[in-house]
């Protein structure tokens, strides 16, 4: 491992599709354009394609021939394809479990044996293929509380490694708002209206950007928003008040009702038919909390 290879296994895990037959392996990585613009009017796509000559210097020393790179007005693909008993391909499949879409790749438990700098890699992969920050990301409605989004669709347990590596390299998440009906519907309002599945989203894990700073994008608009909506965070909050985990803050916790959706097929038969009042409670369960 080296913090190019944990780069490359990032995006893979944050938004990549793999595709094999018996000799050769595709590996596609999407990353999409949430807007076709920035907020200050800068277009999107030309930004990506020019973040793109940093990640092929990247991974294309590592794959040993250039990337094929498409572009919509959607998305940009990076994609290359190897043979399967190449050593780069037998690693990515090792570090990536058995799922073949983002949405139930797993981390190998090795990853969190990988060296500091190795895990920020990582995770700078996924934030750059399922990573945001828009001025909109805010908490509390406080316009200067800035926050990264990492979004997750689908994928329980894909959640619960980004947080615990954040953790590993001591930045904390400010929130998880979880595809559960108690805390994407906690009171039923949406329920009450006839909006039954309204719970149904992809995860979001949010940190404060600057929190996020180590980490930071090689996406070159996502990571010109997160140095300026981190220093504008800071103008009004303290690193004491951004830099918690949700076990050292004191809990305020309000029983909320159940909701019909517990029981639904879409949850992990882990948690289908529990109740849980809080994301803390239902991120401890699943496995996000203090290094043991």
């Amino acid at each position: 491992m080296n913090v190019e290879m944990a780069y490359l296994v990032g995006l893979i895990l944050g938004n990549g599709e793999i595709q094999r037959d018996s000799k050769k392996t595709n590996i596609t990585i999407d990353i999409p354009h949430k807007n076709s613009y920035t907020e200050d009017k800068k277009d999107i796509a030309i930004y990506v394609m020019a973040s793109v000559v940093d990640i092929r210097q990247i991974i294309e020393p590592l794959i040993g021939h250039q990337l094929v790179v498409t572009q919509s007005s959607r998305s940009t693909k990076l994609s290359f394809e190897k043979d399967n008993n190449e050593y780069v391909i037998r690693e990515i499949i090792r570090l990536i479990g058995t799922g073949y879409h983002h949405s139930t790749m797993r981390m190998n438990k090795e990853l969190f044996k990988i060296t500091r700098d190795e895990k920020k890699s990582l995770l700078r992969g996924i934030a750059d293929s399922t990573g945001y920050i828009r001025r909109s990301n805010i908490a509390f409605g406080n316009s200067w509380e800035h926050r990264v989004y990492i979004e997750i669709p689908g994928n329980w347990y894909m959640v619960i490694d980004i947080a615990n590596m954040l953790r590993d390299v001591d930045i904390p998440v400010q929130t998880i708002d979880f595809g559960h009906p108690n805390t994407r519907d906690g009171n039923l309002t949406k329920y009450n209206r006839g909006k039954c599945n309204f719970w149904k989203k992809e995860h979001q894990l949010k940190i404060y950007a600057n929190e996020f700073i180590p980490i930071g994008f090689n996406v070159k608009h996502k990571q010109e928003a997160l140095i300026k909506y981190s220093e504008e965070l800071l103008q009004h909050m303290s690193v004491e008040r951004t830099h918690k985990f949700y076990w050292e803050r004191r809990s305020n916790n309000k029983t909320k009702p159940a909701h019909p959706g517990e029981n639904d097929s879409f949850l992990p038969k882990e948690i289908r038919g529990r109740h849980f009042d809080s994301w803390t409670e239902l991120a401890r369960f699943l496995g996000y909390g203090p290094q043991r």
